[in-house]
């Protein structure tokens, strides 16, 4: 039986959409069909550098969306147009492929979910750490009882964010980027959840987050480039707290303690601890009952998150997953219903620093 081609649309030109173009590339269902952008000098740029001719090219992505063939969209634009992208592809009828973060508000959120549902189409939120090597191998062993039933995770976003990255200028700004855990500390969020669920394809939900933000960097003019060791005065300041720190109650009884941490002068790390009643994880090192006489830790030798280049990250198993998704008609673990409740967590948060009381969920 041969198996059906999906034309895709990229929309969006920055720095994660090529490794979208490069991994649905290397899909053999999928072809790229058309890019569209802000500006067409980026989006012919995108194809130059892949090599790609005779597809569409558009700053409008409502005539993007028409262009023959488009049956998948990969939003990989700044996260504060993703609701708008997100509903009118929907509302196209086309499967999604969304950029984490998915949305700037509650009311967003609300409003590409039913957009979403009305369409039935399928949707995969780039969490893509679940597809990380490590994340995948720990993942299996819980599932499989290596650590008994775990009762706390810890996860942590710690990366010096500042202009050395191209979206900074915008994602700085409360109007656009709204926090450092929307941002980018939603990937340890996301990765609490996953660690926290004993299900093989499923995170676990959050009952209850209590939050405290601080830090150094919010107003501040100076920063520091890790990539060069360097410090730069008169630079644009972050608009909010470059550091939070969550507290979650888990609906299945675990706790948890998340950090996204842009103050830290230091490389870009994601520190993984999972404690279990019969045993633990520390980042690649595990210590389980399924190994009598245990007299040192076990590393795992694999890939670990350790750097924030989006170009080591695993956008190639979630596009395949997504693919398979679409061919065999089932639900991503990773969908926006499923990151909904990710963001649902931050923006309980941002209602805790306000009252300073816990906040119990769902409010979404």
């Amino acid at each position: 039986m041969v198996q059906p081609q999906y034309g895709v649309l990229v929309h969006g030109a920055g720095w994660v959409a090529g490794e979208h173009i490069k991994a649905f590339q290397k899909n053999p269902h999928t072809r790229i069909v058309a890019l569209s952008s802000r500006r067409m000098e980026s989006v012919v740029q995108r194809a130059n550098d892949f090599g790609m001719t005779d597809i569409g090219m558009y700053t409008d992505l409502e005539k993007a969306l028409q262009h023959k063939g488009v049956d998948i969209v990969s939003i990989c634009t700044p996260q504060h147009v993703h609701a708008e992208n997100v509903i009118a592809a929907a509302g196209a009828g086309k499967h999604l492929v969304i950029e984490k973060p998915i949305a700037n508000s509650l009311e967003e959120i609300r409003a590409m979910r039913d957009a979403v549902r009305q369409a039935g189409v399928k949707t995969v939120v780039s969490f893509v750490l679940r597809w990380n090597p490590l994340f995948s191998t720990l993942k299996n062993l819980i599932a499989q009882g290596a650590f008994g039933n775990i009762y706390y995770v810890e996860t942590d976003y710690q990366s010096n964010i500042a202009s050395w990255w191209a979206g900074f200028s915008e994602a700085r700004l409360k109007e656009k980027g709204v926090s450092a855990m929307l941002v980018a500390g939603c990937h340890a969020l996301d990765a609490a959840r996953w660690f926290a669920g004993p299900e093989q394809d499923k995170a676990a939900r959050v009952t209850e987050v209590f939050a405290y933000y601080g830090g150094w960097r919010k107003g501040c003019t100076r920063e520091y480039n890790y990539y060069t060791g360097e410090w730069a005065d008169n630079r644009p300041p972050l608009e909010y707290e470059g550091l939070e720190v969550y507290m979650l109650k888990f609906e299945n009884g675990a706790l948890g303690k998340v950090s996204a941490n842009y103050d830290c002068i230091m490389p870009y790390t994601f520190p993984i601890e999972i404690f279990g009643d019969r045993g633990t994880v520390k980042d690649n090192r595990i210590w389980s009952h399924l190994f009598p006489g245990q007299k040192g830790w076990i590393e795992i030798p694999t890939i670990l998150p350790t750097t924030a280049d989006v170009g080591h990250h695993p956008f190639q198993g979630e596009i395949d997953h997504f693919v398979d998704c679409i061919l065999n008609n089932r639900e991503s673990h990773c969908n926006l219903e499923d990151a909904a409740h990710t963001h649902e967590i931050i923006f309980a948060a941002q209602q805790c620093y306000a009252t300073g009381q816990p906040v119990r969920l769902p409010i979404l």
